[in-house]
C-alpha cells in the first residue's frame, strides 16, 4: 500500500469505529430507561460543552486575559446580554456576529 492509502484507510477505520462507539450508545438508550437525575443532568451537557469551548476563545487573546479592547470580547458581551434577555438562540448569534462585524468595521 501507498502512504496515501495508509492515511485513507486510517480515515475510514476511524470513521467506522467513531460511529460505531456513538450509534451503540444510541442504541442501548433506546433499550433502557435512565434514571430521572441522569436524565436531568444530561439535558445540561450539550451547553456545558460549549460554554468550555467557547469561553477560552472569548476571553483570552495573546495570553492576556480580559483583553477590554478586543472586539470578540464587546461582541461577546453583547451576545451575553441578548441571551439572558430574549433566551433566543438565534438572536444571541445574529446580534453576536452582527455587533463583531460592526466593531471590526469602526476599528479598523
Amino acid at each position: 500500500m501507498t502512504p496515501n492509502q495508509v492515511g485513507w484507510a486510517m480515515i475510514v477505520i476511524g470513521c467506522i469505529i467513531s460511529f460505531s462507539l456513538r450509534f451503540s450508545m444510541i442504541a442501548l438508550l433506546d433499550r433502557i430507561t435512565l434514571p430521572p437525575l441522569l436524565t436531568r443532568a444530561l439535558n445540561y451537557v450539550p451547553a456545558t460543552v460549549l460554554t468550555a469551548i467557547f469561553i477560552p476563545a472569548w476571553l483570552l487573546k495573546d495570553k492576556v486575559l480580559l483583553n477590554y479592547s478586543d472586539p470578540r470580547f464587546i461582541a461577546g458581551l453583547l451576545a451575553l446580554g441578548i441571551a439572558w434577555r430574549t433566551k433566543n438562540i438565534l438572536a444571541t448569534i445574529a446580534v453576536g456576529m452582527a455587533s463583531l462585524w460592526v466593531i471590526e468595521l469602526l476599528l479598523n
